[in-house]
């Protein structure tokens, strides 16, 4: 039987199947034998990972986290191949009604929306930031968290919505969204126009990437990293593919815009539990 390349990808919405059996048909008509498993969460799908039921996991940065802690320490590697032109350079925007706190120094004692608890960009990276910028660990104990579909990592932004809901309804006084959804929100009308200011944006930081770990096929791997840099958003046979996943192009996978996500999750030990009970499974 021919090896395929198998992928692994989180159902965080019941589109990813739409987009996954497009990408088997690219790759098969170019020679690549591909498939690909779905899981419910990042963490089995991590597990699944190191435990070789795939070859290639398409992680959120947390998930990029974890395997990277999870590699160092069972003595492996994890290797960023390719990201979306998009997983670049994002920044979190912390929001405030038209009427509300004019800087973040005028935080204090007042409440904070954040989205899923193990969201990078809606609740670990501003988080952080806002701890930097000198808002007090107890304005952020009493802020309030929009705790949707824990385990896919804010992929959904179901959290993000309803922090920006309660804004409008007053029951938080800022909302901490990914930047991109402050027009999303607007447009879809979840805040009028004109209804929000941005207080604050976090420095930027980078998003999901594809990620191996050693000894995964070679040729398999070179061949998905070359087909994917390939794809063209001209060519009408793989732009639908392209607009469903939210990118114009593939590019190299880089790790130095995870520095704030990897700093966050040291100081709140946002995966310590997981990561020793997991490592211990794994122990020779």
């Amino acid at each position: 039987m021919t090896k395929k390349l198998v992928l692994g990808a989180v159902a965080y919405d019941p589109k990813v199947v739409t987009i996954w059996d497009g990408f088997v048909r690219h790759f098969e008509e170019n020679g690549l034998p591909f498939d690909y498993v779905l899981f419910t969460n990042y963490e089995k799908q991590v597990e699944a990972h190191f435990d070789g039921l795939v070859d290639v996991a398409w992680n959120s940065p947390l998930a990029w986290i974890e395997s990277v802690a999870l590699a160092a320490r069972l003595g492996r590697t994890a290797t960023a191949i390719a990201m979306r032109d998009t997983d670049r350079d994002l920044t979190t925007a912390i929001v405030t009604r038209a009427d509300g706190p004019q800087t973040l120094q005028d935080l204090e004692g007042l409440r904070v929306g954040f989205g899923a608890a193990d969201s990078p960009q809606a609740t670990l990276i501003p988080r952080g930031f806002l701890l930097g910028q000198g808002v007090s660990t107890a304005t952020l104990a009493s802020s309030v968290m929009f705790d949707v579909l824990v385990g896919k990592h804010g992929d959904h932004i179901g959290g993000e919505r309803d922090a920006a809901k309660a804004l409008m309804r007053r029951e938080v006084d800022v909302a901490c969204v990914l930047d991109a959804n402050v027009a999303l929100f607007a447009a879809e009308g979840t805040w009028p126009s004109g209804a929000i200011r941005v207080l604050a944006r976090t420095p930027p930081y980078d998003h999901c990437n594809f990620t191996v770990l050693d000894g995964a096929p070679a040729d398999l791997v070179g061949r998905f990293r070359e087909l994917l840099l390939a794809m063209r958003y001209d060519d009408p046979a793989v732009r639908p593919l392209l607009d469903m996943e939210g990118l114009k192009a593939w590019v190299p996978g880089r790790t130095e815009g995870y520095s704030l996500l990897e700093a966050a999750v040291g100081r709140f030990g946002s995966i310590e539990g997981w990561l020793a009970a997991t490592s211990a499974s794994r122990a020779p």
